[in-house]
């Protein structure tokens, strides 16, 4: 047990070290107390602005202690050999952990992709080229690191287990099945006019029963999750617009496949595009799951990634949801929290801890194969680094897919493996 003495205690403050001491089953002890600091027999750190003499000591900036956002000067410099941000003239890897895990800059930030998104070549981590490392607990590790150099706790930074899970988006259910009326006549006169005739004779074959819907991957899917991975499904519900196009809610058989198919994964929503902007939409569409499983839903992933802060976690908060897994870029792989951990909302709005947990995701099947045009080898090297790094600071392995990428199909032939390589990585030793 260390005594860190600070000059005031804030939610922000034990919101970091929570994270730094209890993430790796270490305990600590804060006070503002001058007089009892002084006198405690137990190790001491001092973080503040006043000098105690013989006490090892780091000057804070004073971002763990306001309440407001502020915007702060953000450089890079080192602290214990690892790259670290200097905020405000000050090398600080606690308030760097605060920073990046709480978003702050993007409750700022004005600029947006056309969907709205924050763009990752906009953030901190890409400017300094750490997208691909979890500079949270880099950051955390050093500092116990630095408090074990001068004697004040016992810690050694261990490789860890890392829990891989898999995670579906259900865009859209099938490619050809379920579809009536006026969206299949749809299809069909677009196939026509674009000369496709594969997309003809193939939609023939599916709606006869001589062939399988290429975007049927379902049984797959439940053999990942009978092997004993914990899978998530995420399942879009919206009314058909430009971007929800999935199958009605209202059809009999996509409903008992989302009851099937929650028998063995949980299944959250995947709240539609416009939703977004209008929680009428939300609330709808979460109840229509409710409806259909006949039981609560508290997991989510914004549809198009479209996660904007500080509007959509407070959101989808008020809403119910408890775990989120939106975290993470369509564009880019990487860290975009700094970790990997699953960690609680720090709400800047309110200067508190929010009850909805966040699930980082690591990668998008999309984000590979269609934002960075890599193949399908290419992409194992950069996901087996990815974990690689996961499994020497900690974290869960979430990463997305979708039913209709995983079938060997069109563009996505050949990425079945990747998928399977990713699964494969618990099994695999690195030094």
């Amino acid at each position: 047990m260390v005594l860190i003495f600070v000059e005031r205690i804030t939610e922000r403050l034990i919101y970091t070290l929570d994270f730094v001491f209890k993430e790796r089953g270490l305990s600590y002890e804060l006070t503002s107390d001058r007089q009892e600091f002084l006198t405690a027999v137990k190790p001491r750190f001092n973080y503040s602005d006043q000098d105690f003499e013989g006490v090892p000591h780091l000057r804070p900036s004073t971002m763990l202690f306001d309440t407001d956002l502020i915007v702060y000067g953000i450089e890079s410099d080192k602290f214990e050999k690892e790259d670290c941000l200097k905020i405000s003239g000050r090398i600080e890897p606690l308030a760097g952990i605060f920073y990046v895990l709480s978003r702050m800059e993007e409750y700022s930030s004005t600029i947006e992709d056309e969907h709205g998104r924050f763009p990752s070549n906009n953030s901190i981590l890409n400017r300094f080229g750490w997208l691909d490392k979890v500079v949270c607990d880099r950051w955390a590790v050093a500092f116990l690191r630095f408090l074990a150099h001068n004697e004040l706790i016992e810690f050694v930074n261990h490789k860890t287990e890392v829990n891989i899970r898999p995670t579906f988006d259900i865009d859209n259910a099938y490619a050809y099945q379920l579809k009536f009326g006026w969206r299949r006549w749809m299809s069909v006169a677009r196939d026509i006019l674009k000369g496709d005739k594969f997309r003809i004779v193939e939609r023939r074959l599916v709606l006869k029963g001589s062939s399988k819907d290429p975007y049927d991957t379902y049984d797959y899917i439940l053999s990942i999750a009978k092997r004993g991975f914990q899978v998530n499904m995420f399942w879009l519900l919206g009314d058909y617009a430009k971007y929800d196009k999935n199958i009605s809610f209202k059809n009999l058989r996509h409903q008992r496949l989302i009851r099937k198919m929650n028998r063995t994964t949980t299944v959250g929503i995947h709240p539609s595009y416009k939703s977004n902007s209008y929680e009428f939409y939300l609330l709808n569409e979460k109840e229509r799951l409710e409806v259909i499983l006949n039981n609560m839903v508290e997991h989510s992933r914004q549809h198009f990634l479209k996660l904007k802060i500080p509007v959509t976690y407070p959101s989808i908060s008020s809403m119910g949801i408890k775990h989120d897994y939106t975290m993470g870029y369509a564009e880019q792989y990487g860290f975009r929290a700094g970790t990997a951990r699953p960690f609680k909302w720090f709400d800047l709005t309110k200067n508190k801890v929010s009850d909805l947990t966040i699930h980082p995701f690591v990668y998008m099947d999309g984000t590979l194969n269609e934002y960075m045009n890599l193949s399908p080898e290419e992409a194992k090297e950069r996901i087996t680094k990815l974990y690689h790094e996961v499994e020497r600071f900690g974290g869960e392995f979430v990463f997305i897919w979708h039913n209709e990428t995983i079938g060997d199909y069109g563009k996505w032939k050949g990425w079945q493996a990747v998928l399977e390589h990713t699964l494969a990585l618990k099994n695999t030793t690195h030094e």
